[in-house]
């Protein structure tokens, strides 16, 4: 398992939670706003994979910003700290509390407004509590497209996106979360708040703020509204399953296409066999689309807002040399919706299929992407030295160098024994990672999850700068304390 040691107690804010506090924030928040029965509250308090379950006084559900403000004005003037959640779908623990119950969680669930969208400036204006999928629905009603996508988009909500930073399907060609906004709305650690709202795509006016809070995962304050960037809707897509007769194989057909017209180039996906099979295993519908059995697979999405832009001519034309060179093995290109549904659900699939087959090791990084290839090789050489008959489930968006570079536990072994080895496992995938210059967390955060790791590897002036920030707008340590930046 990974280190699941509360952390120590001079980094967390004591605080107190009095009944005269609960008072005075259950008359601001009323019934709806503020839940203390426990089973109301146990959806708030676990990890979604059930790495950590904590405790907290409250739940705290602002409806607006300005409730949200009070809300904190009143904790913080009590030295009672806090844990920001929006869809509770963090990969590292950032969104739950810890174990001795003495932060109250404040979710913006119910701050989940579509406040304004401008198809002439491009952008949507939003409250934090409004889920992904919301959010694409509404930009494709207006015939435009925000192109943030990941598999929790039914659950996640855009605040969290945000304060992690997400990645997904499309970084490829749009950019991370990061790319994606204009501008923001934050409550502060003493509950004052923090106007962003700008729509404008220019704007040098000294340090830009909101970069602070993208990324920061809840430590410097709860965003609650944002700015999100939008684009023509797209008209043409085509989607291919490929074949491919290599990891090195997939970035020469990566290549052929980004110089065949990458700006159509939307994503690309590499599947290893292993994690397909799982997927076909525990997954019901979950059908094998080519004929025979093959090692390594990309999902290659063009995409593009002219109507008559040619793409499956462009897809075939690629797929059709790389045939002939022996890069390609096989391929099928979705005739329909339907197709290109089935297709990404055998990606998106992934996670759920290794949950389902048991215990596994997770491990989100990214390389330079010339360097994937050698990542897996060296990767993999190396885990297997430290659990002999581990299973490697890597896949992942290769198009950006980031792999989630999953282990399974050995047919037949104990979870529980084979979870014991997370850290040695993590550790030797991790010194594979920095020796060809990449970084440990990729997409998912650092959370609790990785805080030491986060020391390890930024060391120095930039751990050194992170601090002070933290320091600085949250002298208190209020604000999610012991997540993302060691203050110790």
């Amino acid at each position: 398992m990974p280190d699941t040691t509360p952390p120590a107690a001079s980094s967390i804010a004591r605080g107190g939670f009095t009944p005269a506090l609960a008072e005075r924030l259950h008359a601001l928040l009323g019934d709806k706003g503020m839940l203390t029965d426990p089973g109301d509250m146990a959806g708030y308090l676990r990890e979604w994979r059930g790495l950590w379950t904590g405790r907290s006084p409250a739940i705290l559900r602002p409806a607006t910003t300005e409730e949200c403000a009070e809300a904190v004005r009143l904790c913080a003037e009590a030295g009672v700290a806090m844990v920001p959640q929006a869809g509770n779908t963090s990969m590292v623990g950032a969104s739950v509390p810890h174990e001795a119950g003495e932060e109250v969680v404040i979710s913006v669930s119910r701050m989940n407004r579509i406040l304004e969208l401008d198809p002439v400036d491009m952008t949507m204006t939003v409250e934090a509590g409004a889920v992904l999928a919301t959010v694409q629905q509404a930009a494709l009603e207006a015939d435009c497209f925000f192109p943030l996508s990941l598999g929790a988009e039914g659950t996640a909500q855009i605040g969290g996106n945000i304060s992690t930073n997400a990645g997904g399907n499309t970084t490829l060609r749009y950019g991370n979360a990061r790319d994606l906004v204009l501008g923001l709305e934050v409550v502060l650690p003493d509950g004052r708040v923090l106007d962003m709202l700008r729509r404008l795509r220019k704007d040098n006016t000294g340090y830009c703020l909101r970069h602070l809070f993208i990324g920061a995962e809840g430590t410097l304050g709860i965003i609650t509204k944002a700015v999100l960037k939008l684009f023509p809707r797209p008209r043409e897509t085509e989607l291919a399953f490929v074949a491919v007769e290599s990891v090195e194989a997939a970035l020469a057909l990566l290549n052929r296409f980004q110089r065949h017209d990458g700006a159509s180039l939307s994503a690309f996906e590499y599947m290893m066999r292993f994690g397909l099979d799982l997927v076909f295993r525990h997954i019901p519908g979950a059908v094998d689309p080519l004929s025979a059995r093959h090692e390594h697979y990309c999902l290659v999405e063009l995409s593009s807002p002219r109507p008559q832009a040619q793409l499956r001519a462009s897809m075939e034309a690629v797929l059709e040399a790389a045939l002939e060179e022996g890069l390609v093995r096989d391929a099928v290109i979705a005739e329909s919706d339907a197709q290109r549904a089935a297709l990404w659900r055998l990606r998106e699939e992934h996670s759920e299929a290794q949950k389902r087959e048991g215990a596994s090791i997770k491990n989100d990084v990214s390389v330079p992407v010339s360097r994937v290839p050698a990542l897996l090789a060296e990767a993999s050489a190396a885990c297997r030295a430290i659990v002999p008959g581990i299973r490697v489930c890597a896949f992942g968006h290769v198009g950006d160098g980031n792999i989630h570079f999953n282990l399974a536990v050995p047919e037949g072994a104990d979870d529980a024994a084979f979870l014991r080895r997370w850290d040695d496992v993590a550790a030797a995938v991790n010194g594979v990672v920095r020796r060809l210059g990449g970084s440990f967390s990729a997409e998912h955060g650092v959370g609790r999850l990785k805080t030491k790791t986060l020391a390890a590897w930024r060391e120095g002036p930039e751990l050194d700068v992170m601090r002070a920030i933290k320091r600085s707008v949250d002298p208190a340590n209020l604000m999610n304390p012991g997540k993302v930046v060691p203050l110790a």
